[in-house]
């Protein structure tokens, strides 16, 4: 029992000081920092490039928008990867004004090999870039979406996530789960880390990458995140990543839980896979570079073995108290100061957001609500990416046709 005891409190000190150290991080989203200093004054010339597998319904409105840009045209060329599709993505996107080139690959069909294959191509042409965006076919770029990555270029910045919002926030709770999901993290883990001087993360869509990053080694990315392991192949080296709240796209989320738990596994799985692969590359830039940021980078990775020292502790919990060396009223206070911080802390850091940002919290009440089941699934769903992982890509169907004078009236 003392065994117990002791095992106990060294995973309640591991897990404290890993949630003490997130809640001072994000607290620094409450800073408001000068803007930095332009290094050079350059209208740069940029790709963007759009991944599409059968995106036909959606496609063109995000070509569209990208044409709409308040930026001059013949610096942004735009180019949609038709991967492996069978409907009229490719017609709608080359109708819209898109550049399209068609890829068949029945082994590699993940929007990571795309992009793998589009830019070997542009790296041996030796294309006159300075920089890339990518996007996915759903989303609905803002008008000043480049002029403002085009900015941060001149100031120096290589990799810069934009703001991604959403286009459907209130449609189902799924949605509004997402939606909560990605303001809080925008702002309490992207935003805190940008004003503290750290990294924050490449967030899937909507991100911003200079050329001359690509071109020595492409893009080589394996696992099914190829925005995480990106932002952390970079970090382990190193470089910064840069966060842009006014370079703002607009993404379209699933509505059904279905399909949010096939999209959702996939990521976690992506996580361990980076874990995997990357832990140790993170390690090591903590010793090289001796820097937070990478120290940083790699408490990132231990969010899933957080979670599994945090089930351990539960567990453990349950044996002392079978083996009387525990109240009923110890156990249920132990027990609901980690069910608390799901169903409470979260959904308040969630409306905090909402205060923060602007945001009507009318509209979000059901997504609030229900916002504790939806993280608590995702609890559900990083278990089974532990116990049996599902390496399987399954497409998201996007269905909202919306336009970008839509979004922004």
């Amino acid at each position: 029992m003392e065994y117990l005891y002791l095992l106990q409190n060294a995973i309640t000190w591991v897990v404290t000081i890993f949630w003490i150290y997130n809640l001072a991080i994000s607290l620094c989203s409450l800073i408001k920092l000068k803007d930095k200093p332009l290094k050079i004054n350059k209208q740069h010339k940029f790709m963007a490039i759009i991944p599409a597998h059968n995106e036909e319904a959606v496609v063109g409105n995000l070509v569209e928008s990208l044409k709409k840009q308040n930026y001059p045209k013949e610096l942004l060329d735009i180019y949609v990867i038709a991967d492996n599709c069978t409907d009229g993505t490719a017609k709608v996107a080359e109708e819209a004004g898109a550049i399209v080139l068609k890829r068949f690959d029945s082994e590699k069909k993940t929007k990571g090999y795309a992009l793998q294959w589009f830019l070997k191509q542009k790296i041996e042409e030796n294309a006159d870039y300075d920089a890339l965006c990518i996007f996915d076919a759903d989303n609905i770029a803002m008008p000043d979406f480049i002029k403002n990555m085009n900015k941060k270029l001149c100031q120096g910045e290589e990799v810069v996530q934009g703001y991604r919002d959403i286009k459907n926030p209130t449609d189902t709770w799924i949605t509004a789960g997402y939606a909560l999901f990605y303001w809080t993290m925008h702002r309490f883990y992207h935003l805190a880390r940008y004003n503290l001087g750290l990294s924050p993360l490449l967030n899937g869509t909507g991100f911003m990458v200079k050329f001359d990053v690509i071109k020595p080694e492409g893009w080589n990315t394996k696992t099914l995140t190829e925005d995480i392991e990106f932002s952390l192949i970079n970090i382990s080296k190193g470089r910064k990543l840069g966060w842009a709240t006014d370079a703002i796209v607009y993404d379209e989320q699933p509505l059904g839980f279905k399909q949010s738990w096939s999209q959702r596994m996939r990521w976690s799985v992506g996580h361990l896979q980076c874990a995997k692969y990357y832990l140790k590359d993170l390690a090591k830039g903590v010793k090289e570079h001796k820097t937070l940021m990478n120290l940083d980078g790699l408490f990132y990775l231990l969010g899933m073995p957080i979670l599994v020292v945090t089930l351990i502790s539960l567990g453990i919990n349950l044996a002392i108290y079978m083996g009387d060396g525990m109240s009923n009223l110890e156990l249920l206070w132990n027990y609901l100061k980690y069910i608390g911080t799901t169903f409470l802390l979260t959904p308040l850091s969630a409306v905090f957001a909402l205060i923060l940002d602007r945001r009507p919290i009318k509209p979000m009440l059901k997504g609030l609500l229900c916002y504790p089941l939806f993280l608590g699934s995702w609890v559900l769903i990083n278990i089974k990416a532990l116990v049996k992982p599902d390496t399987k890509w399954e497409k998201i169907e996007h269905v909202r046709s919306i336009k970008a004078h839509e979004i922004s009236e």
